[in-house]
C-alpha cells in the first residue's frame, strides 16, 4: 500500500501509512512487547484514529483549518483499516444481552460488563459509548 500511495502521490495516505508503520515498529521494540498480533495492530490503528479525531476537533475549534484538514485526511485513511463502527442503537441490545447473560443487577459490577462488552465489540464501538450505555442500562434496572 505504501508503494501505491507513493505512485499515486497521495500525500495524506503516505503520511498516514508511515505513521502506522512507525507505531507498529515502536510497539514491537517496546520492553515486554511480546508478539505483534492482528488485535494489537487494530488497537494501534484505533489509537492513531482517536488521536487524529481529537486533534481535528481541537484545530477546528481554534480556527486552524489547514491543520484540521491534514488531521481529517489522515483520519479518513485510518478509518479504511478499522471495522465498521456500530451505532448506539446497535450497541444497546448487545450490551443488554450481556447484562442479562452475566446476571448483573448492581451498578457496582459495571466494570465486569464494560470489560466483556469491550471484548465482544472490539473495534466496533468506542469505549466511551460502551461505558455510557452500560451505566444507563444498569441505572434503569435499579
Amino acid at each position: 500500500m505504501l508503494k501505491e500511495a507513493m505512485k499515486a502521490k497521495d500525500e495524506a495516505g503516505l503520511r498516514t501509512l508511515r505513521a502506522i508503520k512507525g507505531a507498529i515498529i515502536l510497539a514491537k521494540t517496546e520492553k515486554n512487547a511480546g508478539e505483534m498480533t492482528a488485535e494489537k495492530e487494530l488497537q494501534l490503528i484505533q489509537k492513531l484514529a482517536k488521536q487524529r479525531k481529537e486533534s481535528f476537533e481541537i484545530y477546528q475549534g481554534q480556527g486552524m483549518i489547514d491543520l484540521a484538514t491534514k488531521e481529517k485526511e489522515e483520519l479518513d485513511v485510518l478509518e479504511k483499516f478499522l471495522p465498521k463502527q456500530l451505532s448506539e442503537e446497535e450497541v444497546k441490545p448487545i450490551i443488554a444481552a450481556l447484562i442479562a447473560e452475566m446476571e448483573v443487577i448492581n451498578i457496582k459490577e459495571m466494570g465486569k460488563v464494560i470489560g466483556a462488552a469491550n471484548k465482544k465489540l472490539a473495534g466496533q464501538a468506542d469505549g466511551g459509548v460502551i461505558s455510557r450505555i452500560v451505566k444507563e442500562l444498569l441505572t434503569i434496572t435499579n
